[in-house]
Order: C-alpha cells, then structure tokens, then sequence
C-alpha cells in the first residue's frame, strides 16, 4: 500500500511538473501592452529584484500601446511560479487606460506582509496587467529573491517532499535488501521511480530556497526527469533477487527409510 501511494504521488507531481500552465487571456485577443516594469525604482528586467515582506515596495509599470484602439487596464497582478504550481498571487484594482500609439506610467504601493507565509528563496515571478475580464494585457518576468519563513507554504512543500522522498527510498532499499524485489528488471525499476522524481523535486526545491538557482523551466525539468532515469536504471541493474525461505525446494528424508 505504501508503494502504490508512493507512486501515485511521484506521478501526480510529474503531471503537474510537465503540464503546461494555462494560456492567458489577451483581452479582446488583439490588444497588448508593451511594460517596462521597476520595482524600487530598480528595473526588473534581466535581474533578481528582493522583495522583503515587511517592506511596502514601490512598483512602477510603464504600458505602451502600439496599437490602432485604447485599452483599459483594470488591475495588476504580481505573482510566483515553481513546478508549475503558483505560491503567491497579489492583484491590486487600479483602473487606468493607454491611449492608441501612447504610453502610460502608473505607480503602485503594494502591502506583502503575508508573502511571508507563502515563499521564500528565489522564484520566477510575473507582474502582469489585466483588463475587466482578467485576461492579460501586458507582461513582464524576472526573479525575486523572497526573504519570507522557513515554515511558508513554500518551505513546508519541500519539507514535505523531503519526508516522501526518504521514505520511497527506505522502502525501495530495504526490499532490495529483503530479496523481495520484483523478478521482472522493468518492475524493478519502476519500483524506484517514485524516490528518483522525489530526489529530483526536492532537489530544485532546495536549490531555490538556499537562493542558488530558480525553478525556472529550463532547469526543474532536466533535474526531476534525470533523477528519475537514474533511480529507474537503478534499480532496473539491482541483482535478481534471491529464492527465498519459502522458494526453497525440500526433498523427503530418505536416510532413514534407506537404513532400515
């Protein structure tokens, strides 16, 4: 039962990882923003910008519209993504709208006090603008190093993993040490599938809170699915287990019947 739940947990975060987020709306599907986005008066673009909770920041979009028509923004949003999952969201009602061929900048002072119960370490992050129907208007990335708990929801994802993890490879070792692997080499390895996808989960975990590297696309994807080939060979190359007691074959005692 363990092995089953094991599994199907490995599996489910897989999907997860490997899923494509869903698409954003653009509006009208013609009209987009160009931003040029600084937070603190630091741009944004090409750099890893800090945001500590207990600080207000000051965030200040500049929209161009190269377009023929205005567009209305009605919010923007501010937002963190690791293995596809988001781990903070903030959006703030500020109704403004960019003429045609115009530019417009707009200033924003946002509260994140309760960022801090929700990440920490390095995450790639999302300052969007959104019309009436929160479809996306206009977008710009980078990294922000968030200086929140330890206890977040962030670090208590990765806790969590840690504690899945070990016991995947607890259970798949000592199997392998009680001779009771699967005969079959491809069962076998799928048996230590579910603790190489954990390593590699928690291992892009890790390196994002100890502010190293971002769990950006490019970099979680080859370290969860390479973990999880290498645990997979594994324990695909681990010995053919042994007969056990009850394999054993037991012949009469025919000693006896001989002697007498």
């Amino acid at each position: 039962m363990g092995r089953v739940i094991a599994a199907g947990v490995a599996l489910g975060l897989c999907a997860i990882l490997l899923g494509s987020p869903p698409a954003s709306a653009d509006g009208d599907g013609s009209a987009r923003l160009d931003l040029a986005v600084t937070l603190d008066d630091r741009p944004i673009t090409n750099a890893t910008v800090v945001i500590d909770p207990v600080k207000q920041i000051e965030l200040t979009v500049t929209a161009t519209n190269s377009g023929g028509t205005s567009v209305k923004v009605r919010s923007v949003r501010v937002s963190g993504v690791a293995l596809a999952l988001t781990f903070f969201a903030y959006d703030t009602t500020a109704p403004f709208e960019v003429p045609a061929r115009s530019r417009v900048t707009r200033t924003f002072v946002l509260d994140m006090a309760d960022l801090s119960g929700q990440a920490i370490g390095l995450l790639p992050s999302t300052i969007e603008l959104l019309d009436a129907q929160r479809g996306t208007l206009g977008e710009a990335s980078t990294v922000a190093d968030i200086r929140g708990s330890f206890w977040s929801v962030y670090g208590a994802f990765g806790l969590a993993m840690l504690v899945l993890t070990v016991l995947a490879w607890l259970t798949a070792l000592l199997a392998l040490a009680r001779h009771r692997l699967p005969a079959n080499r491809w069962r076998r390895g799928l048996r230590f599938l579910p603790a190489g996808f954990g390593t590699g989960l928690v291992a892009v975990v890790s390196l994002s809170v100890l502010r190293l590297v971002p769990p950006e696309p490019s970099i979680e994807i080859p370290v969860v699915l390479g973990a999880a080939v290498l645990a997979f060979l594994l324990g695909y190359l681990t010995p053919h287990p042994a007969p056990g007691a009850d394999d054993t074959v037991r012949f009469p005692d025919a000693t006896k019947e001989f002697n007498r």
